[in-house]
């Protein structure tokens, strides 16, 4: 059934507040700022950059975010509270475009057992809710949280409520990914033939079933016209439904789809994939659909002679369109220049300031003396290595390993401490255990290392080693992560356990936000 009408999509993205609720994908402000202006980039209509009234922390990444941003709308989650709705509507007041998104539960089993409240206590609350909302912006959406396993009677009776209120956006959650497609396509349909033209219908699924993008385009086919979603399917648990998938099966099936499409720049889906999957260290499977490593990849003989062939015979989307590219173009050499560094940067999507071109240019040319061939993804990693840096307290200033096969393993170092060098060594059950403990007592922070992964950027004998770790320095504070580049995995590594300080000590009270609930 091709359907003919021509309406855009919302892309509603909220890796920056569902996505950062993965355990141990915590970002800093400036990797949430990085994020935000590839987010804009890539065209997403409304970044949720985080919940104002969590921490202190996420309402400044929030306002700081609102400054940056001028084409996408920027909007802050709050519960149906007043002072979360406030601490929103403060934190994006300078937005060009910005939104408040409130939400409360409607399902019988959260009123009984969360909320402790009568069907009639919720409505009065969330009407409340988007009025007060509404003296901050006029773009305010509202969301039943756990929708999905909701009565449907009630559900009308609270949109009646909310949209008389003011609400613009109306949110149908499947907070818990329970909902099978053709129950979550039947609920958007009713509920869309109610609300009509009143209000923008959206949709919110998680994955807990593996279900998030098949509902959400179920729900598309039958009335949505906002999707909530986020890159790479981060989210807690099982995650959310995986914005590049939504996107892609609308284009690639247009002859189903007919008229509908979104803003979303595709060739720019990998760069944000990766940029995503570099700071939060969780990386994609390699069987992801549209940006996993083999999601291009053929083996098969049979499959390798029909692309070569022709592309189609096996491949329905081609690769460039997400931007992925066969052969990387290898251009930049230790004779290359500042302006053709500036120039190779700027074409792979990097907007830098004079301070942050110099140091990944002198970062540059130490690589460029130690490897013969530097590649793009070398360049994007020394880029994003320097440019989601928190405030760097310590520095790591020399490196020596004793990993002997007899006797103990030993690390020296030298630390700078905003100015001071600091010298000391440890021992350890092996070269990086020394490492991280000799940290430990030069810092006199003790941190426990959760987890601990090393990759390589590109392939051959120099290639860049890049380490991340996840790391709890305060047990009444979320695991940071920190990352580490060098083509020594040993030095990679203690650059990546003082990135997790660094990122640590720049934290502002920077509560766990799952004892505030989520939709």
């Amino acid at each position: 059934m091709r359907r003919e009408m021509s309406q855009i999509i919302k892309i509603f993205d909220t890796t920056l507040r569902d996505g950062e609720q993965s355990p141990g994908a915590s970002m800093n402000m400036e990797e949430k700022i990085q994020i935000a202006l590839q987010l804009e980039k890539l065209g997403v209509d409304i970044i949720e950059a985080g919940f104002a009234a969590a921490s202190p922390g996420d309402f400044e990444a929030i306002e700081n975010v609102s400054k940056i941003i001028t084409k996408s709308t920027v909007c802050s989650l709050a519960r149906a509270v007043s002072r979360d709705i406030e601490a929103a509507g403060k934190a994006i007041r300078e937005a060009k475009y910005k939104r408040i998104h409130t939400f409360i539960a409607t399902s019988p089993i959260h009123m009984k057992y969360k909320l402790k409240m009568e069907p009639g206590e919720v409505i009065k609350r969330a009407v409340e809710a988007v009025e007060f909302a509404k003296t901050f912006t006029d773009d305010v959406e509202f969301s039943c949280e756990d929708a999905g396993r909701s009565e449907i009677s009630f559900l009308k009776e609270i949109l009646d409520a909310v949209i008389e209120a003011g609400a613009t956006t109306l949110n149908i959650p499947d907070t818990v990914g329970y909902r099978l497609p053709h129950e979550m396509g039947a609920l958007i349909k009713e509920l869309h033939n109610f609300v009509e033209d009143r209000a923008i219908l959206s949709v919110h699924c998680h994955n807990d079933l593996g279900l998030a993008v098949a509902n959400s385009i179920a729900s598309i086919e039958n009335g949505a016209r906002q999707v909530e979603c986020t890159i790479n399917g981060l989210g807690e648990r099982a995650g959310n439904a995986a914005m590049e998938e939504i996107v892609m099966i609308l284009k690639t099936r247009r002859d189903y789809f007919g008229g509908l499409d979104t803003h979303i720049v595709t060739k720019e889906i990998m760069p944000t994939s990766k940029l995503v999957a570099s700071i939060t260290g969780i990386h994609p499977q390699p069987n992801k659909a549209i940006v996993g490593k083999n999601a291009f990849a053929h083996e098969s003989g049979i499959h390798q002679d029909g692309v070569l062939k022709h592309q189609e015979t096996y491949e329905i989307i081609k690769p460039e369109d997400i931007g992925l590219y066969n052969a990387e173009n290898i251009v930049l050499g230790k004779l290359s220049g500042r302006h053709a560094f500036k120039e190779k940067i700027e074409s792979l999507g990097f907007r830098l300031s004079d301070e942050e071109l110099d140091q990944s240019f002198k970062r540059f040319k130490l690589l460029a003396d130690k490897k013969k061939e530097i590649f793009d993804d070398d360049l994007r990693a020394i880029i994003t290595d320097e440019i989601v840096k928190a405030k760097e307290i310590y520095k790591l200033v020399n490196l020596q390993i004793n990993d002997c096969m007899s006797g103990m393993p030993s690390a020296a170092l030298i630390i700078d401490k905003e100015g001071e060098e600091i010298k000391d060594a440890g021992i350890g059950n092996g070269a990086i255990d020394a490492i991280f403990k000799t940290i430990d007592r030069i810092s006199t922070i003790s941190g426990e290392l959760i987890e601990y992964k090393v990759s390589s950027v590109t392939e051959g004998k120099d290639a860049l080693a890049k380490v991340t770790v996840k790391v709890i320095f305060d047990e009444s504070k979320p695991a940071v992560t920190g990352h580490g580049l060098n083509i020594d995995t040993m030095i990679a590594s203690a650059r990546a356990y003082i990135s997790a300080l660094n990122s640590h000590l720049a934290t502002k009270d920077f509560k766990n936000r799952r004892d505030r609930g989520g939709i």
